[in-house]
């Protein structure tokens, strides 16, 4: 670990940086024409790579991708501050007044006899914050452009905050295969792309809302799905490759068990 370089001449480093790729006269032409719509694809994929990092345990990768996360959040105060929005400096004190808020029992002198309590007051203070910036509707505030299942148990965590709600993950399991019926129905009546589409949709509502009520994480879950399903396929490839055969020459059958003897090996 580095403690050479205090974190916030390190921080006042980057600002400086990005004032000056910004700048009109001497700055890079690239930086110069960006807008936040046009940061904003880089943001999010920044973010994915930090998740990736993690899922991967690389501290190093970690790290870094961690610094592009914070130059996007330099870059777009940036342009805020040249249009005499904001700057850096709001942003930080901005965040770190919600934590406070967010955090009597730490910084205040509330205390919570359980871990039930401080959630259903996080949710009050939460949404307090809403109504201060007037925004209407019960699934205010909840971004249009989440990943779809992380938005849909926000949306469904709302809902189960004013008693609409299953009373335990088991009840779901029926609603799952009803779902799935209904896909299998619209399959065999030829009902076209558009409905199987809608009854696939409610298949993966009523999973995520299950995953919620399971404590799980459902983007993360499938997240990690993918990543098995990917780390285990290149496995069987190379299994594959041990015998003289590659994918596009193996039969369905060789694939599948070369699958299962990739399962069992990482057991």
């Amino acid at each position: 670990m580095n403690t050479s370089n205090p974190p916030l001449a390190a921080l006042q480093d980057l600002l400086h940086i990005m004032a000056t790729l910004r700048d009109p006269e001497q700055g890079c032409p690239w930086d110069i024409k960006q807008t936040w719509e046009s940061i904003v694809p880089y943001t999010l994929e920044e973010a994915y790579e930090v998740a990736d990092a993690v899922d991967r345990q690389d501290v190093n990768a970690v790290r870094d991708e961690l610094g592009d996360l914070l130059l996007q959040v330099v870059f777009m105060a940036r342009i805020a501050q040249e249009q005499g929005l904001f700057d850096f400096n709001e942003v930080a004190q901005g965040v770190a007044e919600k934590m406070r808020r967010r955090h009597p029992h730490v910084f205040g002198h509330t205390q919570y006899d359980n871990e039930a309590e401080q959630k259903q007051d996080w949710e009050a203070i939460k949404q307090t914050e809403r109504q201060t910036r007037q925004e209407q509707g019960l699934f205010a505030g909840i971004p249009h452009n989440l990943p779809a299942l992380r938005r849909s148990q926000k949306i469904q965590k709302r809902a189960a905050q004013v008693g609409f709600d299953w009373e335990n993950w088991q009840q779901v399991v029926p609603k799952i295969e009803e779902e799935l019926t209904e896909v299998a129905e619209a399959v065999a009546k030829e009902e076209g792309v558009t409905r199987i589409e809608e009854e696939m949709g409610d298949v993966l509502l009523a999973s995520a809302n299950m995953a919620r009520m399971l404590g799980v994480d459902a983007e993360n879950a499938l997240r990690l799905a993918n990543r098995k399903f990917a780390v285990r396929f290149e496995q069987v490839a190379a299994l594959l490759q041990q015998d003289g055969v590659t994918l596009e020459q193996a039969s369905l059958a060789e694939m599948e068990a070369a699958w299962e003897c990739a399962k069992h090996q990482k057991k």
